[in-house]
């Protein structure tokens, strides 16, 4: 049986095809470009070799978009007719991937961690579980999940860094700040482009308040994840956070329409971000004319509701915004049925997203205190639904305009006094303190 280049066991793989499968991998790790060429690659290179079609379903599942679906399942189909020709870890590997796509995400990374117990060295296994920990808000395996493999990598591998990026975001959403920017600089201190930990290493910046530093950090860094990579926009979503920290609402819209706005042609990923971006500066009371209703254009809401809660909650973002408070309520509809279930997307939407939308229609409603409601008990459970620390951010600060408007100020110096400690008082926390007149 033949090895990867890391010596990890496959099955019937060429070499010309484990080049491609290589290729494949970087891609998946560094997000530049979309790795399904280099899968087809392998696909013609080693007809009989199940791995490729394996990655091709884990690809399209880590984009959370319920239109892909169908490929995914197309793959997997593909990949079981080529099992019996697999060796014992790619057979692992097709068992994780299908349970990831039948809805079980902590079933899935389960079991790709039962693969780097037995092979620590198995990048696949840890990049795919890694996604699903942030997407299943795991902080605690977001860090040890790679601190358990991390020895065993040699420094002279050429995707080691993209494993420091990964150990770095973990470490930050632990709120390790001082060690995870510190392995985010060793990350990008080499040749090679890490965006996973310039993004990293941004979140540490944001969550401490530097938006200064956050700012320069993102912009000296531009080369490494701006041009041709798909984690793009996120980046500039966070460098448009920077500038609402510091109150300087104009350029954060400058970067909506620059960088940020997704077309119809964009995956959901893409879209959360702008739905974010939005909300956060209708919070500041800023206008931002037709724009909620281009987002809207060619986003099918409804379809798929369920298959990601943290994405269900921001499409709701959006109608609400535009007052589509009838479709708002078909939103919560099918969410609500889709609940019901025993997957993992089910559980997070009865415990976090159906509370969170309901008080995100109360909060566009204008019904302050409903909102206020809703909205405080998910504090504490909020990263059930996955999404980082700052994403999950707006949640906070849709309680705190609530509890302004609400007249609650009680709550609102209790939120404010959290805030002012997590960070130092930034322009945006004191314009917070304002306007809830606390």
């Amino acid at each position: 049986m033949s090895s990867d280049a890391r010596g990890n066991p496959v099955g019937a793989a060429s070499p010309a095809a484990l080049v491609h499968a290589e290729q494949a991998l970087w891609r998946m790790c560094s997000f530049f470009d979309a790795p399904l060429k280099d899968i087809d690659a392998a696909e013609a290179q080693a007809p009989k070799w199940m791995l490729p079609h394996v990655m091709r379903a884990a690809f399209l599942l880590t984009l959370t978009e319920p239109s892909l679906l169908p490929g995914v399942r197309v793959a997997l189909d593909r990949a079981q007719a080529l099992s019996d020709s697999a060796c014992a870890r790619e057979r692992a590997h097709l068992g994780a991937v299908q349970r990831c796509a039948a809805g079980d995400w902590h079933g899935a990374c389960a079991a790709w961690d039962a693969i780097l117990v037995e092979h620590p060295r198995d990048l696949y296994a840890l990049q795919w579980a890694h996604l699903f920990d942030f997407y299943r808000g795991d902080a605690r395996n977001l860090r040890h999940r790679v601190a358990r493999v991390l020895p065993e990598w040699p420094r002279d591998d050429a995707l080691r860094p993209y494993l420091l990026g990964m150990y770095a975001f973990g470490l930050e959403e632990c709120n390790r700040y001082e060690e995870a920017e510190a392995v985010g600089l060793e990350a990008v201190s080499g040749t090679a482009q890490v965006p996973w930990a310039t993004h990293a290493v941004a979140h540490v910046m944001e969550m401490q308040g530097r938006y200064d530093d956050g700012i320069a950090w993102l912009r000296g860094r531009a080369a490494d994840w701006s041009v041709g990579n798909g984690f793009s926009v996120h980046h500039w979503w966070h460098l448009a956070l920077f500038h609402l920290e510091a109150l300087d609402t104009p350029a954060a819209l400058a970067l909506y329409d620059a960088q940020i706005q997704a077309g119809p042609e964009a995956i959901t990923l893409q879209r959360l971000d702008a739905a974010s971006l939005l909300w956060r500066l209708q919070l500041l009371r800023v206008d931002v004319g037709p724009r909620w209703e281009a987002l809207a254009d060619g986003w099918p809401m409804t379809q798929g509701v369920g298959h990601s809660a943290f994405n269900d909650a921001h499409a709701m973002m959006v109608l609400t915004a535009q007052q589509r408070f009838a479709d708002a309520r078909d939103l919560l509809n099918h969410a609500a049925a889709r609940s019901s279930g025993v997957d993992s997307n089910a559980t997070m939407t009865r415990e976090v997203g159906l509370p969170l939308m309901r008080g995100l229609l109360a909060f566009a409603q204008e019904r302050w205190a409903d909102a206020v409601k809703l909205l405080a008990p998910l504090r504490e459970r909020a990263h059930r639904f996955g999404g980082s620390h700052a994403q999950r951010d707006v949640i906070d600060q849709t309680l705190l305009a609530a509890a302004g408007r609400a007249g609650e100020r009680s709550l609102a110096r209790a939120l404010i006094n959290e805030r002012r400690l997590a960070k130092p008082a930034t322009p945006l926390t004191e314009h917070w303190a304002r306007s809830c007149d606390v």
